[in-house]
């Protein structure tokens, strides 16, 4: 594998790009060699420590200090409300704060001059009311510096802003911390690198500034003569010892940007590879891709316990609750809240819009295609979206009014969106913690949701020492561990693999069923439809087509994509006589048809289609040309895509021996039939 920077054969770069780039080095190169030529390397400590000299050294450390902790103190805030808040004029604003930065240092003086100045616009003020005085004293070199040099900070933080996504901080906010500890416990932690790349920068930047300050406070030895002015005043009667200092500058500068290795926004810690799937869980049986088993009424063989290794980086659901409801430590607070419960009343308006009434201990699957407003369902409840907007009742109390970390609503994302900065303990004693609850009784309880998920062992460990499976665990125990009311889950599986997700679906399902509060689950698999919801609620362009128990929505979907979804064919149309009218064209017979004239979908199991090389003879009602377009595994069966000028699309399902047969290949001609029995009509 090559390494990145590693100039390949073949990659010459062209010499009309590469001389100017060479030209272009040499140019910003040979002022420093010459800094570094005409230094007097013998006399270069005398220089250095010269009284004059360490001086102004000490009042540039001083001002530069004191410019970098005013810049911290207003350039931070700055930068989170340029990232984070829309508002009008914030191109106007962020257009200021890059003015500093192109504007003459001088120029920058003058002005500061007549802001601040005694004949400025508030230095009359300032001097009159507070007796301060910012020309010509160590304080005005300071509001210099920190004119120009704040910039820095604002720009680097920004960047690394705009690249944290905000689902971390969203789901702090649902697990009960305000806005204020968000920032200081998730946001700022985890911009750290921008963070520390900007005051770098800017301290730097203090360290050397010039212009600004000669215009604005002057020039006075021991009060506002920095080492650039020393330099300045060096070279008219000591160009050697000018030459001295000034290498002293060049090497701090060299040393801030080496330090700093060209990371000038920094990036948040939360894109490092995870690693791969925990290893040594079976999934023997599973039938994660058999779209049939929406319809079972229980789990399948391989949900019926956990197989996962008895190692401490995996241990078992079952042993976890074992362990769990034997531990003495078991806080007492988690166990009373266990019992009590609440009930789910929202009326959503908006994109969204629907009635939603659920008793306590309910678990909803959220099923429909994309852009169905599944995720805005989520968010309106969460009170994190201006698309939709949700009236909501949690028990006997209305907390439509509450911000999102006074609701009771924990949210956990379709990654989990663990704090990379935390470890496993830490975050899930991250609600506890932001309700108040002391930090000792936060962790006791805690380790014991994580001994109840089977991730115990792994309390200690960083989210990017754990795996999929093991993450999304540690999701699940933070935000059952912050008492929540309702519980809100977007697509939590979607990321494993197969093998883990059928462990985690188990572990999931055992802990919702003593879960006092309301669930509901976003999911695109009909297997986590089946094995954890009591009802299945399917949205389509934000409304809601129907909300029933697993087993009806299986027998009678209303929705197209719900039908395809577990694996049928469904045909949209106007029922007639003698079965529907397709929309596509076309009509399709069946048995027990609504009334004439009722909009319905007809739906077809791709087992009830069979394929002919030629016309089938005798009773079938349905019978249409058709030709292969894909062949596709399903199991040890085969599932046929066959298209028609005729009829909609379809899709049979046979052996592989009867496709051998038939000598089924992609753009073979066929014929395929259904019974009149075979179709269910399902009025919309």
């Amino acid at each position: 594998m090559k390494r990145a920077g590693v100039r390949t054969a073949g990659t010459r770069p062209p010499l009309t790009l590469a001389l100017p780039a060479l030209l272009a080095v040499a140019f910003l190169t040979l002022p420093l060699l010459g800094i570094l030529v005409r230094t007097e390397w013998g006399e270069l400590a005398d220089h250095l420590s010269s009284p004059g000299t360490v001086e102004a050294l000490k009042l540039s450390l001083v001002v530069s200090f004191w410019a970098l902790g005013l810049s911290l103190l207003l350039g931070v805030p700055l930068a989170w409300l340029l990232a984070r808040v829309p508002f009008p004029g914030k191109a106007l604003v962020r257009s200021l704060v890059l003015l500093p930065m192109v504007l003459p240092p001088t120029v920058g003086g003058v002005a500061l001059l007549l802001a601040f100045g005694r004949r400025g616009l508030l230095g009359p003020w300032l001097e009159s009311t507070f007796g301060i005085v910012f020309p010509f004293h160590t304080s005005g070199a300071v509001i210099a510096a920190t004119f120009v040099a704040m910039p820095f900070l604002v720009i680097s933080l920004e960047g690394a802003l705009g690249g944290l996504r905000p689902r971390y901080e969203e789901t702090a906010a649902s697990l009960g911390a305000s806005p204020v500890r968000v920032f200081f416990t998730v946001t700022l932690p985890m911009v750290a690198p921008g963070l520390i790349a900007g005051a770098a920068l800017t301290w730097a930047r203090a360290l050397g500034e010039f212009g600004a300050t000669i215009t604005f406070a002057g020039n006075l030895p021991g009060t506002t003569q920095t080492l650039p002015l020393q330099v300045y005043l060096l070279l008219q009667d000591e160009p050697e010892a000018a030459t001295s200092v000034s290498l002293l500058l060049l090497a701090i500068a060299m040393g801030v940007l080496i330090a700093l290795r060209g990371r000038w926004t920094g990036t948040p810690s939360d894109r490092r590879p995870r690693p791969a799937p925990e290893a040594g869980a079976s999934d023997t049986g599973s039938s994660d891709s058999g779209l049939s088993d929406f319809g079972a009424t229980g789990p399948g063989p391989a949900e019926s316990g956990p197989a996962e290794s008895a190692g401490p980086e995996s241990a078992g659901p079952a042993s976890a609750s074992a362990s769990a409801s034997g531990d003495p430590s078991a806080p007492a607070a988690a166990e009373e809240k266990d019992t009590e419960r609440w009930a789910l009343h929202a009326e959503v308006t908006g994109f969204t819009r629907l009635t939603l009434d659920a008793a306590p201990g309910t678990t909803i699957a959220v099923v429909g295609p994309n852009g169905a407003g599944k995720t805005t369902l989520l968010r309106a409840l969460l009170g994190l979206t201006p698309r939709a907007h949700a009236d909501l009742r949690l028990g006997g109390e209305d907390v439509t009014a509450l911000p999102p970390h006074r609701r009771h609503v924990a949210w956990v994302p379709q990654d989990g969106a663990l704090f990379p900065h935390m470890s496993a303990l830490a975050n899930t004693a991250y609600g506890l913690r932001a309700q108040g609850v002391a930090r000792a009784e936060a962790r006791r309880e805690a380790r014991t949701w994580l001994d109840r998920l089977g991730v115990g062992p792994l309390a200690h460990r960083r989210p990017t020492q754990l795996s999929g499976g093991q993450a999304q665990r540690v999701a699940l125990a933070r935000a059952l561990a912050a008492r929540p009311r309702l519980l809100v889950l977007d697509e939590p599986l979607a990321a494993l693999d197969q093998t883990t997700r059928a462990h985690v679906r188990h572990t999931l399902r055992t802990h919702l069923a003593g879960f006092g509060g309301v669930c509901l689950i976003v999911t695109h698999d009909p297997v986590e439809a089946v094995s954890l919801a009591d009802r299945v609620l399917v949205l389509d362009e934000g409304r809601a087509l129907q909300d029933a128990t697993p087993v009806e929505v299986t027998r009678h979907p209303r929705s197209p994509w719900v039908a395809r979804m577990l694996g049928r064919n469904a045909w949209p149309g106007t029922a007639i006589p003698e079965g529907l009218a397709l929309s596509g064209g076309g009509t399709l017979v069946a048995t027990d048809p609504p009334p004439a004239g009722t909009p319905a979908l007809a739906i077809v199991a791709p087992e009830a289609v069979s394929v002919h090389r030629e016309r089938p003879e005798g009773s079938p009602r349905n019978v249409w040309p058709g030709t292969v377009r894909e062949i596709t595994a399903s199991g040890s069966r085969l599932r046929v895509l066959i298209t028609s000028d005729r009829a909609p699309d379809l899709v049979a399902e046979i052996t592989p021996q009867s496709a051998a047969e038939l000598g089924l290949a992609d753009g073979v001609r066929v014929w395929t039939s259904v019974k009149a029995t075979e179709a269910t009509i399902v009025p919309l």
